[in-house]
């Protein structure tokens, strides 16, 4: 397996793990507009528990009954199973099966859509709570090779809106972001009003 993506996942890992340590509101809005904050970590953490069974070889159907409900603190639950995983893909052989549940692919063709994943969820996560959302460069490249050259799959999976158009200088990040539906323009204070009243 390429060290790069592997190095990768460690800097998607740390870009999650800065953010949901910020967490003060588990029920505030986040950019993926089908979850608020505690579900969407909720999701995050779970893909995580499917790593390990999965690189191991088994099924998904298999796989399935090593996932175990998670508990209440899920900043904690975060870095057991985010340890987990790690452990579990830096043990995995790069050109091994794996059984996801759309098709058999490599493991590195899972590590690729498990950064990605995990990238996305980072900036999610860091609008939801208000921190800065700026993702480690190296990461947002190779993020970038993945989702750019998958334009047409994205659009027909129906796991993300439709892009959202940004110019053509704009930076990586934003375009990184903005090709998964999402809006990168920075967020604003709503205006107060201004005269009559107190």
């Amino acid at each position: 397996m390429a060290l790069e993506w592997l190095a990768l996942l460690r800097r998607a890992h740390h870009e999650f793990s800065t953010r949901v340590e910020a967490v003060t509101d588990w029920s505030a809005p986040t950019p993926d507009t089908d979850w608020d904050t505690a579900a969407l970590v909720r999701h995050v953490i779970v893909e995580q528990q499917w790593v390990p069974p999965l690189l191991g070889g088994l099924t998904v159907a298999d796989a399935e009954s090593r996932i175990r409900p998670l508990g209440d603190d899920l900043v904690a639950e975060w870095h057991r199973w985010s340890g987990l995983a790690i452990a579990a893909w830096d043990t995995a052989p790069p050109a091994a099966p794996v059984h996801l549940s759309y098709a058999v692919v490599t493991v590195d063709h899972y590590l690729r859509e498990q950064v990605s994943d995990v990238t996305v969820h980072s900036w999610d996560l860091a609008r939801a709570t208000g921190v800065d959302a700026t993702l480690n460069p190296a990461l947002v490249s190779g993020v970038w090779e993945v989702f750019d050259s998958q334009r047409e799959m994205l659009a027909a999976s129906g796991l993300f809106g439709r892009p959202v158009e940004v110019d053509d200088d704009a930076p990586l990040q934003d375009r990184l972001i903005a090709l998964t539906g999402r809006d990168p323009r920075p967020e604003t204070e709503p205006t107060p009003p201004t005269g009559g009243g107190s």
